[in-house]
């Protein structure tokens, strides 16, 4: 019996791909039926969609997707679910999956405890009720419904998915300050320029005035960050008129931000 060379025997290369940690290749088919019904995924370049899809499929290979509260993810909400959260590790990488390993899916948003303890040692308690949420060493959680909300309005300024990334690209370098790892040269201009802007628009948040950045963004530079990574894929038009240089270092960063119409 004529020996097969290794390459051709079934098992070998799921096998050294597991050796190797390479994740296994995503079904074309299903790829591309997920992906068709996400606009910004269809706005990308082919160059941009070619390095989306083994993003996706490593990311459906690291992190476990758990769906909550009775929701149901078919293997197409899944593979969204994975091309959403890696839109932002386009130019930076695999890497920026590192530190955590599940994504929680509840139905629709959901609430949180939370509490602080105030300079006077008064202890605050109170509800939120969020559409995401990201913790530093933990899991990032996502509201399907705003998921969905987003998607049927990809031109809004909103994207759940990657506001929540951002967040996970923040805290990469062990600090949440609305600043990912960078080079030394580029640090040092991405916080001049994050600070005159984040600075401004509170100024702006604080008088009363119109703002075209959502007004959350003023809540801390964290929040700024991440809200103006959603404008970058959702509205780049908006943010580059708004925050010329901030637009600048988020192309830098992510990429050519997609074409929407």
């Amino acid at each position: 019996m004529e020996q097969l060379p290794a390459r051709d025997v079934p098992l070998i290369q799921p096998l050294l791909r597991w050796l190797r940690g390479q994740p296994p290749p995503l079904d074309d088919q299903c790829w591309y039926r997920a992906v068709e019904a996400l606009p910004w995924v269809r706005g990308l370049d082919q160059a941009q969609r070619r390095t989306l899809q083994p993003l996706a499929a490593r990311f459906l290979h690291q992190k476990t997707i758990t769906a909550l509260g009775g929701l149901v993810l078919d293997d197409i909400a899944r593979v969204q679910l994975a091309a959403l959260c890696c839109l932002p590790l386009l130019e930076f990488g695999a890497g920026g999956l590192r530190g955590w390993s599940q994504l929680l899916v509840y139905p629709d948003a959901f609430r949180v405890r939370r509490s602080h303890l105030d300079a006077a040692g008064v202890l605050h308690e109170w509800d939120d009720t969020l559409a995401g949420e990201a913790w530093d060493s933990g899991p990032l959680i996502l509201s399907w419904a705003d998921v969905q909300a987003d998607i049927a309005d990809p031109a809004s300024g909103f994207c759940v998915a990657v506001h929540e990334m951002a967040h996970k690209l923040d805290a990469l370098n062990g600090q949440v300050d609305g600043s990912p790892p960078l080079p030394g040269a580029w640090q040092r201009a991405w916080t001049r320029d994050f600070q005159h802007h984040y600075d401004a628009l509170c100024r702006r948040v604080e008088a009363g005035k119109r703002t075209r950045i959502d007004g959350y963004a003023a809540q801390s530079p964290e929040e700024f960050f991440a809200v103006v990574s959603e404008y970058h894929f959702s509205a780049p038009d908006v943010l580059a008129e708004a925050m010329p240089e901030v637009a600048m270092h988020l192309d830098k960063l992510y990429g050519r931000p997609p074409r929407l119409f």
